[in-house]
């Protein structure tokens, strides 16, 4: 056998059959310099840990109001519960009205949860089969002057009070509020996709512009974040001047662009009745839209055939 001497790299060959019984280590007979005569076997690599795997976190949101966000992530809740999936849909509204879209009166919500008043399994209510309600409302405005006066950290505040929770869930949907806030801000470093509802009108448009340029600013701290739909609502076939801004948005977009929600009275109605589309007009163009959307964020073309 050969061995070559660490230090000198001198190749010394050596008959195996005069190594002495349990003989473990040599000498360089050039350099004296004493080494082990056999080298150890390489310790295993340790496993590679499992990729850590947890519910696909998805905000509504743009800083315009009335584009349809609080519709779009009640329903889109609704529709991936009915589609089997786990989810927890959380208000950071003022305005509270996910659960009014739902009929639901909640006593407490995400601001006692993030204050830490009481624990997650009173705040979190189930509002339907598969789907669970963590409400907004107007004591959220307590919160953002919480966030305000803190000198570090503040905008993972959302991050802090939602981890601990999420781990049930396959789905975690976030409604925001119009404009530009600290919970806004913090629900941007909480989520990893964003879907941007676009109302078919020229403002709107304006309103995008305005919220990619500020999500640029976030995505400078925090990479993950990124905008994967952007979905055109208020469709209407009978108005010439939303197919023009639809293939605008095409034509910037492309492939972020999703089927268009068409105007239907049917998702103006169901909120009195607080039924989602899918229990109130089920065979209406609104509810086909929806569950549209479910399919595309699902990948699951097959849902509800």
């Amino acid at each position: 056998m050969k061995v070559i001497c660490p230090q000198c790299k001198k190749e010394h060959n050596i008959d195996e059959s005069k190594i002495p019984v349990g003989a473990t280590v040599a000498q360089c007979r050039a350099c004296g310099h004493r080494f082990p005569l056999f080298e150890p076997a390489p310790e295993p690599a340790p496993e590679a840990e499992a990729p850590k795997t947890g519910p696909r976190r998805i905000g509504v949101t743009l800083s315009k109001g009335g584009v349809g966000k609080t519709t779009t992530s009640v329903n889109l809740a609704a529709g991936l519960a009915l589609a089997g999936y786990k989810v927890l849909l959380v208000d950071t509204d003022t305005q509270g009205q996910a659960s009014y879209l739902l009929g639901q009166k909640t006593q407490a919500g995400l601001t006692e949860l993030v204050t830490g008043e009481l624990p997650a399994a009173e705040t979190i209510v189930q509002a339907r089969e598969n789907l669970w309600l963590l409400a907004g409302g107007r004591s959220l405005a307590g919160v953002k002057r919480m966030i305000d006066r803190k000198d570090f950290g503040g905008e993972l505040t959302l991050v802090e009070a939602l981890e601990p929770v999420e781990k049930d869930f396959d789905f975690v949907i976030v409604d925001t509020s119009p404009g530009w806030d600290p919970l806004t801000v913090n629900v941007l470093f909480y989520v990893f996709e964003l879907i941007t509802p676009v109302s078919l009108e020229v403002m709107t448009l304006q309103g995008l512009v305005e919220f990619l340029k500020n999500l640029s600013s976030i995505q400078k701290y925090r990479s993950e974040v990124a905008l994967n739909y952007i979905l055109p609502t208020f469709l209407d076939k009978r108005i010439k001047n939303p197919d023009a801004i639809l293939d605008k948005l095409k034509d910037l977009y492309g492939e972020y662009v999703c089927t268009p929600i068409r105007y239907n009275v049917r998702l103006s109605e169901s909120p009195a009745y607080g039924k989602t589309i899918f229990e109130y007009a089920p065979g209406s163009h609104g509810s086909q839209d929806y569950r549209d959307l479910v399919r595309k964020i699902t990948g699951r073309p097959e849902l509800f055939s």
